[in-house]
Parts: C-alpha cells; sequence; structure tokens
C-alpha cells in the first residue's frame, strides 16, 4: 500500500481554492489528487499527469467528472493543458521519486530486495530498459552515471566491474546486477558504512538515467511557473539530494532579484519589468517525528513551496 508523504501539508500548502484549476504532476495511487479532489467545488478541476501505465489505470477508474488523468511525463504539462484550452492553474504538486507499489514489484527492476528483470522504466510502453543501456553503455558513461546521480564515491570500480561481469552473460536482473555492485562496494567500506545497502546508489543513479528524471524536472518548473495564475502556488516534494538542490537553485533563483542586464541604459519597458519579482516563497517542511514512525519512506523528503505574485 502506497502511503502519500506530506499529505497533509502539501494538501494545505497549495492553498486550495474550491472553484480552482489544479495539476497532479505524480498521480502515482491517487493520494493527493483524492485529497485536492475532496476540496473543490462542483466548477473546481484536477488534471493528474503519470507515465507508469499502472497509475493511468487507477486514474482512468476514478468517476469523477472534474477529473481527468493524462499518460505523460509533467514535463509535458504546458503542452497538454495548452490542449484542453488551460492556460493558467491555481496550483501545481509534484512528488517526486518512486511509489511503494513500483519498488515492491519485482517485474518493474527498481528494486534489488527481489529478483526481477533489470527495466527500470516507468513508462514500460517505451524507452530503453535498464539492461539494455547496462549491456550497451562505455565503461566511461556508466562510472559518470553513477558518479553524477549516485554520488557513489566507488563508480569506477563499479563501473569496470560491470564491464567485465557483462563479457561473461548477459546483465538482464536485479539480483546479477546487486551482485556485482555488493562484490566491489563491501569490499571497500568500512564496517561502519555497512548500513545501506552497497547498491542503494548505484541502481538510484541507473533509474535517473534512464527516466531522465533531472532533465525532466528541470523543464518541467519553469513551465510550471508560466502556467500559475496569481496566487497559484507550486509544491515540490523531493526525496533525494540532487532533486531537491535542483528545486532550491530554481526557486531561489526565481524568487531573488535578477542580475542587471549588460546593456545599459533600459528602456521604459525594460526597466518596468525589470527587478519585479514574480515569486515569493513560502517555506520548506520535512516530516514530523509521527509520520517518520509510521511512513519510514519520508525519512529523506523535503517539501519546497513558491507563490506566484505577479504576472
Amino acid at each position: 500500500m502506497h502511503v502519500s508523504v506530506l499529505l497533509d501539508e502539501a494538501i494545505d500548502a497549495l492553498a486550495i481554492k474550491p472553484s480552482g484549476i489544479y495539476v497532479d504532476g505524480t498521480f502515482g495511487r491517487g493520494g493527493h489528487s483524492t485529497r485536492i479532489l475532496s476540496q473543490l467545488n462542483e466548477h473546481g478541476r484536477l488534471i493528474a499527469f503519470d507515465k507508469d501505465t499502472s497509475a493511468i489505470a487507477v486514474g482512468n477508474a476514478t468517476q469523477d467528472k472534474r477529473f481527468c488523468i493524462v499518460h505523460a511525463s509533467f514535463s509535458e504539462v504546458q503542452q497538454r493543458l495548452r490542449q484542453m484550452e488551460i492556460t493558467h492553474i491555481d496550483g501545481m504538486l509534484l512528488d517526486l521519486g518512486v511509489s511503494s507499489p513500483q519498488l515492491e514489484d519485482a517485474s518493474r527492476g527498481f528494486s534489488f530486495q527481489s529478483t526481477g528483470p533489470l527495466d527500470m522504466r516507468m513508462d514500460v510502453t517505451r524507452g530503453v530498459t535498464a539492461a539494455e543501456w547496462i549491456a550497451t553503455a562505455t565503461e566511461d558513461e556508466l562510472k559518470w552515471v553513477i558518479k553524477e546521480y549516485g554520488e557513489e564515491r566507488y563508480a569506477q570500480q563499479i563501473a569496470r566491474a560491470i564491464i567485465v561481469a557483462r563479457t561473461r552473460q548477459p546483465i538482464d536482473t536485479t539480483w546479477q546486477l546487486a551482485k556485482i555492485i555488493a562484490g566491489v562496494v563491501r569490499s571497500r567500506q568500512r564496517q561502519r558504512e555497512i548500513m545501506r545497502h552497497p547498491a542503494t546508489r548505484t541502481f538510484q543513479a541507473i533509474r535517473i538515467h534512464i527516466n531522465q528524471e533531472l532533465k525532466e524536472l528541470s523543464v518541467t518548473l519553469p513551465q510550471s511557473i508560466e502556467l500559475l495564475s496569481v496566487g497559484g502556488r507550486l509544491v515540490v516534494i523531493s526525496f533525494h539530494s540532487l532533486e531537491d538542490r535542483l528545486v532550491k537553485q530554481f526557486m531561489q533563483r526565481e524568487t531573488g532579484v535578477p542580475s542587471l542586464p549588460r546593456q545599459i541604459p533600459l528602456t521604459q519597458e525594460e526597466l518596468q519589468h525589470w527587478g519585479k519579482q514574480k515569486l515569493r516563497r513560502i517555506g520548506k517542511i520535512r516530516p514530523g517525528s509521527d509520520e517518520l514512525k509510521n511512513n519510514p519512506r519520508a525519512r529523506s523528503a523535503i517539501m519546497r513551496v513558491v507563490e506566484r505574485i505577479a504576472q
């Protein structure tokens, strides 16, 4: 069962207007969407997005004329809303990362806790699987992905071990990959560091690469701001440092006073727009002790919120 992280806090942060238009960019199993719908009146509207066909099936079963779900990445939000003749929204929620059903389904290949095909695609209808990528990637490509997206100190050694192992047989299951990584990392870790499974960082890195998660997030954040009406809010829940750093830096940049343009003096029109802030930061929230006790998955979650204050 999937438990939505920071559910109450996220809904409060959206400051929902009963007749507003909202976007849930990561429907999952509908925890946040269900709560948003409960606060909308008959004129309100919620559009959800998800790449996972299992999530789409859950969303399609929702019988509510105020709701629709789109089988697409949230990076397509502006284009898809434009097709629906929606130019402005009152809020958008992004709950990043992998859901519990995805992790627990061995056939998806996200987890090393059980044996399954090395897939890792959020959308199983398109794209290259993790096994296919590992079979063709160069050692330098493997090293870069594992180091940059997994922040793994042993990226070079893991990449080399993968290259050697795949010459013996194809690496097409989660168990095979986890065993290769464990053989490298455990031999180099100090005893006090063996609390985290040695494959954690590498699996995270490959998943991020296969789904282009950071790239899609960086494309989506500016779109969401353009879509927000004055008073509308963007709420983002992230689960690891790379995501949160990207969100934090974007929000800092968009809520700060812009730097002076290179060409001065400014025209009257340029002067009117320079220095005008469009957003203000509402804050950052982490899960409380009660939520952490009931839902360990929430331990790394950070929620950041901004509000549109001017066009």
